[in-house]
């Protein structure tokens, strides 16, 4: 399990770059700041108590373990995208990706004086899940109808909600509901993963 969360983020970020249109111009700014942020999230410590078993354990795992860490990157890379600091085809999931590195290498230190497969297994894959899953939609967006467009947001609110509460139904015992919230999470990325391989495949 401490070697899965070592190594899972790393592993998919080189796949990303073999199967997707990367843009590598903002990865000093995705490590320095991965780093920081990892840093930050050390020594700062959990934004919400996670109490028991109830809403502040969901809002925990969404503030401070599942959707906000990869939140964080996608937000700086917008605005960094937007300022024309980073240049290029956009490329959200590559740099949310690196960002995410550092993180994962410090959480699964810390994690692992108590292995919990929920941490050590199921969070690296929400993880990956909202980083490739919201760039799926943003991707959508671009040059839809407005209602395909309405949808698309629609989903980038679900994805992260989903992969917390996914997070909370495993810790709750709730496995069914858990794998539920997992697949609705995980559903983009692993058609946006898939579809990338395909066309990089047909493409030799």
């Amino acid at each position: 399990m401490i070697l899965f969360s070592f190594l899972w983020i790393p592993l998919f970020y080189f796949f990303w770059r073999g199967v997707a249109e990367s843009n590598t111009s903002g990865w000093a700014w995705a490590l320095i700041a991965g780093s920081v942020a990892a840093a930050v999230q050390f020594f700062r410590g959990p934004l919400i108590d996670p109490g028991g078993f109830g809403l502040s354990r969901w809002m925990s795992g969404f503030m401070d373990i599942v959707a906000l860490p990869v939140l964080a990157p996608l937000f700086v890379y917008l605005l960094l995208f937007y300022l024309k600091i980073i240049a290029g085809n956009a490329d959200f999931a590559g740099f949310t990706l690196l960002w995410l590195i550092p993180g994962a290498v410090a959480r699964a230190l810390t994690w692992s004086v108590q292995p919990d497969p929920i941490l050590l297994v199921l969070v690296p894959v929400l993880w990956v899940a909202i980083a490739v899953g919201i760039p799926f939609f943003i991707a959508i967006m671009q040059d839809s109808p407005p209602s395909v467009a309405a949808l698309s947001c629609l989903a980038i609110l679900v994805v992260p909600a989903a992969a917390a509460s996914s997070y909370w139904a495993f810790f709750s015992q709730r496995t069914i509901m858990g794998f539920l919230f997992l697949l609705a999470a995980a559903a983009p990325m692993l058609i946006s993963a898939t579809r990338s391989f395909l066309q990089t495949d047909s493409g030799r």
